[in-house]
């Protein structure tokens, strides 16, 4: 049998919007948490929706929300790094992975295919 322990936390193991489906079931979390999180799942669907994207809106789309996830600055409330500490998420370890699944999809890795549609 396959050991996939190793894989658990990669971003094709499970998407995002799987992910922060968990948290939003609990009561504790409050409205500014719960607004910080559908920013976050907002900004990693278009992530994941333009990856790929060549020209028009899509590419500024991806391109505004990578400009996002890489900025390090934390001046903003709802900064990237803001909102990642709020919600008790390494925001390293997710940009992270991000990157390394939009190089599995631009390399066109059929799994990363099928997580992307």
């Amino acid at each position: 049998m396959k050991d996939r322990t190793n894989g658990l936390f990669e971003p094709d193991a499970l998407l995002p919007a799987q992910f922060y489906a968990l948290l939003r079931g609990s009561s504790a979390i409050a409205g500014e948490k719960r607004l910080m999180l559908a920013v976050l799942e907002d900004a990693l669907d278009c992530y994941r929706k333009y990856a790929l994207a060549r020209e028009g809106q899509g590419l500024q789309m991806f391109r505004d929300v990578d400009v996002w996830i890489s900025s390090r600055d934390r001046r903003w409330f709802y900064s990237y790094e803001n909102i990642c500490d709020t919600l008790e998420i390494n925001p390293d370890y997710l940009r992270g992975g991000l990157v390394k699944w939009r190089e599995s999809v631009a390399s066109g890795q059929p799994e990363a295919r099928a997580a992307a549609g």
